[in-house]
């Protein structure tokens, strides 16, 4: 482990013993009446947001603090903006934001940061931004895996292909990472297929139909996001082909597939600790008077709450462990708002 990682370790896991202590009318670490902080996506209605937001909440209710769901039901960036746009004018302390697109934020973001919003990047990033912190599973862990496995059980002289979301960071660095990892360590790998599905199951069933047919001896798919694996195994299912696919996330339709052994695995981020990390981070740049560091934060400006990059995990599916994974047992007694 780095120094730097060290460093950021240290630093979460100094702020998780904080925000684990109960809220009282001595602790630092609580809000004050009304204070609210929101969470904000885009395909709103998604099951990957539903644990994502309880542990979010989960952290907020123990310190005290008021949340809200927002965002988008649709995957287009504009009504994304919007959707932030209209949180900003509730005035509340705080936003942890999955930004669609990374560059078409960077200005609404600044500008939220400009007007004391605390706003904090979970799962994808707008690294340019002012956003003060990062809360993520490592993607490049995930791509390794994923080849790492994809070679263990097709070989490392076999044909895959990918599908992809061009413009969403955490995606893009699934596939890019996977495609590099491959090329310097298996050349033998041949990549015979690339396509944008847009995490659209339908035109997810009709590219990898494309490659199925285009490519007869294809073995592997990598896939970074549940939403086009429901379209890809429907297609290689009804094509009757031998197709290794391995996804990252999970929705309850593709956890249904690994059950049945239609998908060898899924790479699910820790969702839970996604939003628990989240609303902590969020929290904490909305709070810097909590914090007297040693560094120049007094002149230049800079948010003493910062972290760079904290890492919430992922979890790997398998047919023999997805029962723990079922959504619907997950929230039986919880509150979905």
């Amino acid at each position: 482990m780095t120094s730097f990682s060290k460093v950021v370790l240290g630093a979460t896991v100094s702020i998780l013993a904080l925000a684990a202590q109960p809220a009282s009318a001595e602790s630092k670490f609580q809000c004050e009446p009304g204070e609210t902080y929101m969470m904000n996506v885009m395909v709103s209605a998604h099951p990957y947001w539903v644990p994502v937001y309880q542990g979010f909440k989960q952290a907020a209710e123990a310190m005290g603090c008021e949340t809200a769901f927002s965002g988008t039901p649709d995957y287009d960036i504009a009504k994304q903006i919007a959707s932030f746009e209209q949180d900003l004018i509730k005035q509340p302390a705080g936003i942890l934001l999955h930004p669609m697109q990374a560059d078409p934020f960077i200005e609404p973001i600044n500008r939220a940061i400009d007007n004391g919003v605390s706003i904090v990047t979970f799962a994808a990033d707008s690294p340019n931004s002012k956003r003060t912190s990062y809360i993520t599973s490592d993607n490049l862990a995930e791509a390794k895996f994923a080849a790492e496995e994809i070679v263990k059980q097709v070989g490392d002289s076999a044909e895959y292909a990918v599908l992809e979301n061009p413009g969403q960071s955490n995606h893009d660095l699934r596939v890019t990472a996977l495609i590099d990892y491959m090329e310097a360590n298996y050349p033998n790998m041949k990549l015979v297929g690339r396509q944008a599905s847009n995490q659209d199951a339908t035109v997810a069933n009709r590219a990898v139909a494309s490659m199925l047919q285009a490519n007869p001896n294809l073995k592997a798919l990598w896939i970074p996001e549940a939403g086009s694996a429901e379209g890809a195994v429907a297609a290689v299912m009804e094509a009757g082909a031998d197709v290794l696919i391995m996804h990252a996330d999970i929705t309850p339709a593709t956890l249904e597939q690994i059950k049945a052994g239609n998908i060898h695995m899924a790479l699910n981020p820790n969702q839970g600790m996604q939003g628990y990390l989240g609303f902590i981070a969020t929290f904490m740049g909305a709070h810097p008077e909590l914090i007297d560091p040693f560094n120049d934060y007094k002149v230049s400006g800079y948010n003493p709450m910062r972290i760079p990059f904290a890492d919430n995990g992922f979890a790997v599916i398998t047919k023999e462990n997805a029962d723990s994974f079922d959504l619907n047992t997950y929230m039986e007694g919880r509150d979905p708002n």
